[in-house]
């Protein structure tokens, strides 16, 4: 008859690789994970970058007459209310 420790001794050593082999995917998929939020954040930030330089002078001639309309809207505005 075998005493207790020995029969469990290689469930013992197949756990123990288990844990093993999780604990190394744990560590592999929070490089992954970390590694992918980290190009997300830089892919982002060029996004943000690169959208606010992107100002060309057909969008800025737009905002010129845009503003134009609207002060002549207000100085329409102010003549018929102080006529």
């Amino acid at each position: 008859m075998q005493s207790p420790d020995a029969r469990s001794e290689p469930e013992y050593s197949g756990d123990r690789a288990e844990r093993g082999l999780a604990r190394m995917l744990f560590w592999i998929g929070l490089g992954v994970g970390i590694a992918a939020l980290g190009a997300t954040l830089a892919y982002v930030s060029l996004r943000v970058a690169y959208a606010e330089r992107r100002e060309d002078p057909t969008t800025a001639r737009i905002q010129q007459l845009i503003d134009e309309a609207n002060s002549l809207l207000k100085a329409l505005d102010d003549q018929r209310h102080s006529a």
